[in-house]
C-alpha cells in the first residue's frame, strides 16, 4: 500500500479481525478513523444489483458528483473496467480477501487524477446483509467532480490458503471432463 490513509485503515481493520478472516461490521469502531470517513464507503455485496453503495463519506460523494447512497460502485468506473471491479468485489465478498489497486480519473481541468482503492470485507453473520468496506485515496486532491474510474493495476493482499472457497466451489461445478490443476494434492 502506498497511500498513509489506507494503511491506517488496514492496520486498524487487521487489529479488529484478530485471528478471524476479517472483523464483524459491529466490531468496526467509525470514530477510531474518524479522519479518514471522508473517503471511506460500505458496499452491500449483491452483485445482483451492483455492489450498490450502502454509505459513502462526503468527500468522496464530492468527487464522484453527489451522493452515491444505493447507486451501483461498478458503475462509477469507465465501461472498460467494470468486469474487473466486479471481479474483484466479489473475491472480497465471497473469500473474505482485501484488495488494493491503482484507479486513475479524469479531473475537471483534464488532468489525470490518480487514486489507491482499499477494499475490505466484514466477516458474514447470520440474518445480516453482507458488506464491505473501502477507502479511495487521493494522491493529490482535484477540484470539482471526476470522470469515470479506470483500473490501473490490482492485488489481493493475502493470497487464499486452506479448504476451496465457495467461488471455486462454483467453478468445478461448471468444469466438465479432464481437467487439470497444477500443485493440487
Amino acid at each position: 500500500m502506498k497511500h498513509p490513509s489506507n494503511r491506517e485503515l488496514f492496520a486498524y481493520w487487521n487489529d479488529r479481525r484478530g485471528h478471524a478472516k476479517a472483523p464483524e461490521r459491529c466490531d468496526f469502531e467509525p470514530s477510531a478513523v474518524r479522519e479518514l470517513l471522508g473517503d471511506i464507503f460500505v458496499l452491500s455485496c449483491d452483485a445482483d444489483s451492483g455492489f450498490p453503495f450502502r454509505m459513502a463519506g462526503t468527500r468522496l460523494c464530492a468527487l464522484l458528483g453527489g451522493d452515491v447512497k444505493d447507486r451501483s460502485f461498478p458503475a462509477q468506473f469507465a465501461p472498460a473496467s467494470r468486469r474487473e471491479i466486479e471481479e474483484i468485489a466479489a473475491v472480497v465478498c465471497e473469500e473474505t480477501l482485501p484488495a488494493i489497486a491503482g484507479v486513475t480519473a479524469q479531473a475537471p481541468d483534464r488532468t489525470t487524477a490518480h487514486f489507491e482503492l482499499l477494499l475490505l470485507p466484514f466477516a458474514t453473520r447470520a440474518h445480516e446483509p453482507i458488506s464491505l468496506t473501502g477507502l479511495l485515496a487521493p494522491f493529490e486532491t482535484p477540484q470539482g467532480a471526476l470522470g469515470p474510474l479506470e483500473m490501473v493495476s490490482w492485488r489481493y493482499i493475502h493470497p487464499p490458503a486452506g479448504p476451496i472457497v465457495p467461488r471455486a466451489l462454483r467453478k468445478l461445478a461448471l468444469a466438465r471432463g479432464l481437467m487439470v490443476y497444477e500443485g493440487l494434492r
